[in-house]
């Protein structure tokens, strides 16, 4: 029986070589997890008996700048996330005053000590390999040729899809706050129907509280990781259930329990996460999917009345500014807290295609910006999604995605032209009249054909030969303007169904 394991020629030779200097060497963490789950690792992570001295010397292009006991090997890799191997001296930890660091750290004698201070079963696997065979391409070793240092059962845990921390879950915790965090994320981002152990769970809901011991920063780096997982809905609402959300967004909590109105059945807390459940299902982006999860979040402040009717008037306005506050407080980058506003800010667009102009249409899209009108678009499916109606996509949003297309496509209008009236009749030196419409639809023809050519400079002379033309040669022009948009109609109206 063959199990396929594509270890990186890199990491590899870093084992070979400290096993050639008579040191233990071991594929720790997280790798081993993935590789016995036939996933392709993020991170390559290697433990050895040898002291961060002793592995420079053994390794002359690396560096040691720290005081956890690990040293950075350098080395000629093609992938961005092999030229920089981490190998860590056997260790093991003090007490942790600020529940993140460890006070102190010192060398471990063993392999299986250090397992001891990690955070999950799971993670706390080492993998042997047998090197004393010659490595072909590929990298391909049988069941044989490695062995796994297993002292917490994470084998048994993998195979029935457990969370557990190691030992005492409360001291892990106590340890580093983060692992709180960690165990929501691990349960929402490995898959489906993995759970967090009763006891772990229980450890993770007394000891909450801590999570605010840890940076704003390292909480953002494993929420992103929740909110970009397909199980987005499941990890929001397991950090519900386990005290931590309302010490990461209270303000997400404000709507627990707080109904709506005759348009929605559910909740505001439930249609919040519901929404960012279709956002994950739909593969959108960190903007949408965080716009989805903060789009009603004013609900709760601006409600007034109960049952059918009651109203959140301005909830899209105030909600923008709570959006930007939460995002600015987890410390995510300007450009995704200004997408984010946006989009919360525009999401109660009005739309009815029986009164809907172009011109509406082409101001809706200069204040949101050509380049933010597709996500603002799957902001509404997923918040109709969120609400249950059967339909993302109804004719009135189809309709608009049509005359969005419509209105955004090359000059199919004078009015897009970088040319106006005013310019014809300044140099024809000539009055209003219906000769400056003809002027510019000859115009807009040849636009239509050559989109390019939609240039004030090129299009300011040729309004003077333009202008020559007899009235029958304008008119002619006109005609095919009409049969350009006509075309272009019925393109559109096929490929968005709209009828």
């Amino acid at each position: 029986m063959l199990m396929d394991l594509k270890i990186p020629k890199e990491i590899i030779f870093a084992i070979k070589t400290l096993k050639k200097t008579d040191f233990e060497a071991y594929l720790v963490g997280g790798c081993v997890r993935d590789v016995l789950e036939r996933k392709k690792p993020n991170d390559w992570d290697i433990a050895t008996n040898a002291t961060p001295k002793e592995i420079q010397k053994i390794f002359k292009k690396s560096f040691y700048d720290n005081k956890f006991l690990t040293v950075k090997v350098i080395t000629n890799s093609k992938d961005p996330t092999l030229k920089e191997i981490e190998i860590t001296t056997f260790r093991s930890e003090a007490s942790y005053t600020d529940h993140r660091h460890p006070d102190k750290v010192k060398p471990a004698k063993t392999i299986e000590e250090d397992l001891s201070r990690r955070d999950f079963t799971v993670n706390a696997m080492a993998m042997e390999l047998n090197l004393k065979l010659d490595i072909v391409s590929g990298f391909e070793f049988r069941i044989s040729d490695f062995n796994i240092i297993d002292p917490f059962g994470g084998q048994r845990d993998l195979e029935n899809k457990i969370i557990r921390a190691v030992g005492d879950p409360k001291e892990r915790f106590s340890e580093d706050a983060l692992r709180l965090l960690r165990a929501v994320r691990f349960a929402t981002t490995l898959g489906e129907s993995w759970k967090i152990e009763e006891k772990t769970k229980k450890a993770i809901k007394e000891n909450a509280h801590l999570i605010q011991k840890i940076s704003k920063e390292r909480i953002k780096e494993e929420l992103e990781k929740i909110i970009m997982s397909p199980l987005a809905y499941e990890g929001f609402l397991l950090l519900h259930k386990t005290g931590l959300l309302k010490y990461i967004i209270p303000e997400l909590e404000m709507g627990v329990g707080v109904s709506q109105n005759r348009h929605h059945i559910y909740t505001i807390f439930e249609h919040s996460l519901l929404s960012l459940k279709y956002a994950a299902k739909y593969n959108y982006s960190l903007e949408v999917r965080l716009a989805a999860l903060l789009h009603d979040i004013a609900k709760p402040q601006t409600k007034r009345g109960e049952g059918p009717d009651a109203t959140f008037y301005n909830h899209d306005i105030v909600g923008a500014k709570i959006a930007r506050n939460i995002l600015y407080r987890l410390r995510f980058p300007k450009k995704v807290i200004e997408k984010v506003e946006l989009l919360v800010k525009n999401h109660m667009f009005f739309y009815d295609p029986e009164v809907v102009t172009e011109y509406s249409v082409r101001k809706l899209l200069r204040k949101v910006g050509k380049e933010n009108i597709k996500d603002l678009l799957c902001l509404r499916i997923a918040d109709r999604k969120g609400s249950g109606v059967p339909k993302a996509k109804p004719y009135r949003l189809r309709h608009l995605e049509y005359m969005i297309e419509k209105v955004s496509r090359d000059p199919i209008s004078v009015q897009m032209l970088k040319v106006n009236g005013n310019d014809v009749m300044k140099i024809l030196n000539i009055q209003p009249g219906p000769k400056v419409g003809l002027i510019l639809n000859a115009l807009l023809a040849e636009v239509l054909e050559s989109p390019e050519k939609n240039n004030k400079n090129y299009l300011l002379e040729r309004i003077k030969e333009v202008g020559e033309m007899s009235e029958e040669e304008l008119k002619k022009a006109g005609k095919i303007v009409e049969e350009k948009k006509m075309e272009i109609e019925e393109e559109l109206k096929k490929k968005y169904w709209v009828k």
